[in-house]
């Protein structure tokens, strides 16, 4: 085809498949058919090479072309030239050979007195550059920089950008040459100077304090764009150059972060764009939101951070989305540092559960979360509770955990928290998780003074509904556990009218669960128990007799487990003193977790599945305000993994319960059992008969409790002999010459201890590049300092200091990244290290 705009039309008039690739097929032959013949003309390798980039679009193969795309930049016409660099930028990349024979052409384009010219090869290389491109170019893109040409200089700034991330050993070539781009009057300049910058303080921050120095003329910048009249030619909705701003503010951000002087000579002119930047257009938002970022970026003072929160509660009453998912993504962020201007907000964040848009309720939601305090607990978990009505299913199980934590750690009485609870279970109680049913049957166990009250109330909700399982679940193991108390004292308000329960009433009750519709394997368990329960607690050898026909009646039930049940409790009749041993009422456990420690290391669990380890490098040191929440969402909150697998089900089936329920165990809590447990071991305190378990998957039930006992081995901490908090150095990592320690040197207080990392290279090889990275949970915070050298000889030694904070009295564990060179070679090794002494906190 003659031209490129006939073979897309050719292409495009293709009316099916196998068309389109005959198309193709037919004039890529053409083009390779072209390439082998030494055409005079270049207009017909100009040709070919424009229909070879629309193929690659297409996603076809074109690696047999790449050569021709070098040849155009051999010719001296411009429009030659462009093809050519856009063939090469399209179609090679650092690792292609071919690469090298690019050099010589773009050292010769980067002199050329045409500034378009200089241009592309400017754009090739900042997309394409080697680490050997960029050494051999380096000092031609250090001219360009230095040139009196604006528009080269700002394609020099961000070429120079590349060169830095290939070569970090050049940074100190660019650092002078970044410095009086900031001086820069035109905005294009200006903006790629601060990007040069930016990735220059991010790569290194060791040169932060070089550039501290240069806060002055950063904030007359933003002083005059902020106070500048209308200028045509940067005006954007009557915002002077808007993406200067948000350049200039980041910058600001990056410069006074950890420093209290820094951020005091950023504080004014903060608080003139937070108070005079127009918020009702985009482009005013996304510099107000910047400024934000800014002031929780660095030490502002309070006054100025709620200054900030204050603006993302007016970006929470406009109608784009966008605005209210990035200010409710930033208030969550912010909480802790200002949680009383939170606060505020509260009523509007509570109207964001009612959104349309999916995205605005599930930030509005974890928000929400966070807001929950003793003081308001009533009135927001009564809201969430109303929003669990009508949320979406995929909402509901994350919200009734929350629900359940925030009663467990604000409740006001323990009638409210059991209230609350039976409200949850009444309209999602099938989304309810197993250890929220447990600890809520523990806080029964533990409250005597209301188990008739509980009872009564799930005895009631039973009888209008039976359709949630997790509301079954706990009303029949409760109903079983305390019928006695339910049949001497109780009764239920039906219409307003008291009436009392009998025998018969709660065998019914019971039976009609079990042979209803909505009665699965786990809730037929549940009933066989608690009908056993009951031939305890009644006195009528008739009634009796009724749930001894309803147990033979699922004695030929197609489930294993029912069935092996059944044999067991049938055969416990004709042992009458047994049977009433085994079916004694249960003790109360001694808790070791509560509910929001143990929803937290379940999230832990599935979330380290998820996310990739979290990285705090040398720069976390210097943006404080950030380091967690990077830590956060790359790490997903992951805890390390203990060092000893937990003791099989089938070490244990012999004596279960005194195990779980003796006071010489650590007392495991008695949660409803999960599928496959022992039910008659888990609803008694006696010894039960010796029968080989159901179950074939060796369930471990302090597993399944989620309360396991502390019996297992831990890993070995150091002997405490030395140091300021007398602990040895704990060896972390040695391979190879390099070893990595740990020791732990002092304590700022309660919940913070400051740790020395010390490398020793003991080889003979020198090691170069050496970087450590660190994690650490959600529920703790991390400051790193940066390593006192990152070369070392044979020999050599080198230090690097890390604050931990957190809850007093708790593990330190941490995720190690740590990256070198030795012998050419890069080394990256990842570790967990859980090998602290305990409650280092």
């Amino acid at each position: 085809m003659s031209s490129l705009k006939s073979f897309i039309k050719a292409v495009r008039a293709a009316k099916t498949i196998a068309d389109e690739r005959t198309v193709i097929q037919k004039e890529s032959a053409a083009i390779r058919t072209s390439f082998r013949e030494d055409y005079a003309d270049i207009s017909v390798r100009r040709q070919n090479v424009a229909k070879l980039l629309y193929l690659f679009t297409l996603g076809e193969r074109t690696h047999w072309g790449q050569v021709e795309c070098l040849k155009l930049l051999a010719s001296s016409r411009f429009t030659d030239k462009r093809l050519g660099y856009l063939g090469t930028m399209l179609l090679l990349d650092e690792n292609q050979e071919v690469l090298t024979l690019v050099t010589n052409s773009l050292q010769s384009d980067l002199n050329h007195p045409n500034q378009y010219i200089v241009s592309l090869a400017l754009c090739t290389l900042a997309n394409i550059a080697s680490t050997e491109m960029a050494r051999d170019l380096f000092a031609d893109i250090e001219k360009v920089v230095a040139s009196s040409n604006p528009y080269l200089r700002k394609k020099g700034a961000l070429c120079a950008m590349r060169i830095i991330r290939k070569v970090p050993d050049l940074e100190e070539v660019f650092v002078d040459k970044a410095k009086s781009l900031l001086s820069d009057k035109n905005h294009g300049v200006l903006i790629c100077g601060i990007s040069l910058i930016t990735d220059l303080c991010i790569h290194n921050p060791e040169l932060i304090g070089t550039f501290k120095k240069s806060i002055p003329i950063i904030i007359k910048h933003i002083k005059s764009l902020s106070t500048s009249g209308y200028v045509p030619e940067y005006d954007v909705s009557g915002i002077a150059d808007p993406f200067l701003q948000v350049k200039l503010l980041r910058l600001l951000r990056l410069l006074g972060a950890g420093d209290v002087q820094a951020s005091e000579q950023m504080s004014d002119i903060l608080a003139q764009i937070a108070s005079n930047t127009d918020s009702s257009k985009t482009v005013g938002s996304s510099v107000l939101y910047e400024a934000v970022q800014t002031i929780f970026g660095i030490e502002a003072d309070s006054g100025l951070r709620v200054l900030g929160v204050n603006i993302l509660g007016k970006f929470l009453t406009t109608k784009d989305n966008n605005t209210r998912y990035v200010a409710l993504n930033t208030l969550l962020r912010v909480i802790d540092r200002e949680p009383n201007a939170v606060q505020r907000h509260r009523a509007i964040i509570i109207e964001c559960l009612q959104d349309s848009d999916i995205s605005i309720r599930r930030r509005a939601l974890e928000l929400s979360y966070a807001l929950i305090n003793g003081p308001n607990v009533r009135v927001l978990v009564r809201e969430l509770l109303s929003f669990l009505e009508t949320a979406d299913a995929e909402f509901k199980p994350t919200l009734t955990s929350q629900i359940a934590i925030a009663a467990e750690k604000y409740a006001p009485t323990k009638r409210w928290h059991i209230d609350t609870i039976i409200r949850m279970l009444k309209i999602a109680g099938s989304y309810v998780k197993e250890n929220v049913l447990s600890s809520f049957i523990i806080l029964v166990i533990g409250s005597e003074d209301l188990q008739l009250y509980t009872v009564q109330k799930l005895y009631t909700a039973l009888r209008n509904d039976v359709t949630q399982e997790g509301l079954t679940l706990v009303g029949t193991w409760l109903i079983g556990e305390y019928a006695k108390t339910l049949l001497d004292k109780g009764s239920f308000e039906d219409e307003d009218v008291v009436q009392e329960v009998n025998e018969a009433e709660v065998v019914s009750l019971l039976e009609t669960i079990i042979e209803g519709s909505y009665a699965t394997e786990v809730v037929k368990e549940y009933v066989l128990n608690a009908l056993m329960k009951l031939t305890t607690r009644i006195s009528s050898s008739s009634q009796i007799e009724r749930i001894r026909r309803i147990l033979n009646n699922h004695a030929t039930s197609l489930e294993i487990e029912i069935q092996q049940r059944v044999a067991e409790y049938s055969k416990l009749f004709s042992y009458d003193s047994v049977r009433r041993g085994v079916l004694e009422k249960m003790p109360a456990p001694e808790v070791l977790k509560d509910l929001s420690t143990r929803y937290e290391s379940e999230k832990a669990k599935n979330d380290a599945k998820k996310h990739p380890i979290a990285s705090a490098t040398r720069k976390s040191a210097v943006p404080a305000a950030t380091t967690e929440d990077l830590l956060l969402d790359l790490m997903g909150d992951a805890t390390p993994q203990a060092a000893s697998p937990a003791p099989t089900a089938s070490a244990n089936n012999n004596n279960l319960l005194s195990d779980l329920f003796s006071s010489s165990s650590g007392a495991a809590s008695p949660p409803p059992p999960a599928k496959n447990a022992n039910i008659m071991d888990l609803f008694s305190n006696s010894p039960a008969p010796q029968t080989p378990p159901a179950s074939t998957q060796n369930v471990n039930l302090n597993d399944l409790l989620g309360s396991a006992s502390t019996t297992q081995s831990a890993a070995p901490t150091p002997v405490a002999t030395s140091s300021g908090l007398g602990i040895d150095p704990i060896e972390a990592f040695n391979k190879g010459s390099l070893r990595l320690t740990f020791q732990p040197t002092s304590k700022d207080g309660p919940g913070s201890v400051v740790i020395l990392a010390k490398f020793v290279n003991s080889g003979d090889a020198q090691i170069s590049g050496l970087n450590l990275q660190v994690a650490v949970p959600k529920s703790q915070k991390l400051q790193l300092q940066s390593l006192s050298s990152s070369e070392l000889l044979s020999g050599q030694t080198a230090t690097q200091q890390l604050k931990v904070t957190g809850v007093p009295g708790t593990n330190v564990r941490l995720r190690l990244r740590i990256l070198y060179i030795i012998n050419g070679q890069e080394i990256k090794e990842q570790v967990d290290f859980g090998k602290f002494p305990p409650a280092l906190l």
